[in-house]
């Protein structure tokens, strides 16, 4: 038979623990549902890439104040990237290979050097790696949600801003879509000057940050050095701590219970173990 050991709630106030929630949540750089604005300019200023060319990299600055949801929230962890790609009539298979790095910075813009050339973030946190595989045909004049499941979640800290690295990366130059309307543009927020991108048909944005040109925006093709960001949403998760209060005051209930963790029971439906009841401390054998 059960037995019930009533403890006086000071005692039960010393050894429950608070219960750590994780909540999930998102922000919206850009309107990204809404926005009409594709930028039209030359083929390398479009980020996270361009499907012109086989080898493209691209860096992104989402400042605190673009992420100022996040302030206040504990162990913020971000999980997963979603981009918004307009079609305007490509009919081309795309086949990518696709890298995230994203770093923690306190830098709001790229830097310069003596000559007046803009550099790139050094990089090393990957946080994704994966094939993208989609028919622009399927899609046709229509939009595509580009979602990307981070690997490993990246905890950013807080009122730091964020730095993503996206490299993309053809077989052979021969999977491209053509020039024209049909570049697959990406929808962007009308904030220039957080994003640089680099383009080549040959070498990738991984062997030229290898390279003795690196960090400078040089590259064979080119360089775009006052990119717009594009329109993103940043899914992440963050925990929420139940204080022994409020545990406290939601035991206030006649049948329930709680036990060490922050789980809720019922009278008539507890395992063995030690739960808060009333305020008090609850054995259970």
């Amino acid at each position: 038979m059960k037995k019930f050991y009533m403890i006086l709630a000071a005692v039960a106030a010393m050894t429950l623990s608070a219960q750590a929630q994780e909540i999930e949540g998102t922000i919206e750089v850009g309107d990204f549902y809404n926005t009409t604005e594709v930028y039209n300019g030359s083929y390398w200023d479009c980020a996270p890439t361009t499907y012109y060319l086989a080898h493209t990299g691209a860096q992104m600055i989402y400042t605190a104040n673009e992420l100022a949801d996040l302030q206040g929230k504990k162990n913020v962890q971000i999980t997963k990237l979603t981009f918004r790609l307009q079609n305007a009539g490509a009919y081309e298979d795309i086949y990518r290979n696709v890298k995230i790095y994203m770093e923690a910075s306190d830098a709001t813009e790229f830097a310069v050097n003596e000559e007046g050339v803009k550099q790139f973030f050094t990089f090393d946190k990957l946080v994704y790696e994966g094939a993208e595989e989609f028919s622009m045909l399927d899609f046709y004049y229509e939009d595509q949600m580009m979602e990307y499941e981070l690997d490993e979640p990246f905890s950013l800290p807080a009122d730091k801003n964020l730095i993503v690295t996206m490299v993309y990366d053809a077989e052979d130059d021969d999977n491209c879509i053509g020039g024209g309307t049909d570049m697959a543009p990406f929808y962007c927020t009308s904030v220039r000057g957080q994003g640089m991108t680099y383009t080549d048909n040959v070498e990738s944005f991984l062997d030229f940050a290898n390279g003795n040109d690196f960090p400078d925006a040089t590259a064979t093709l080119g360089c775009g050095t006052n990119v717009e960001l594009p329109v993103t949403v940043i899914t992440y998760t963050y925990s929420k701590s139940t204080s022994v209060e409020e545990v406290k005051a939601a035991t206030a209930e006649s049948n329930v219970y709680y036990n060490l963790m922050g789980q809720k029971f019922t009278e008539g439906n507890l395992p063995a173990g030690i739960y808060i009841h009333n305020g008090q401390k609850v054995i259970v054998k």
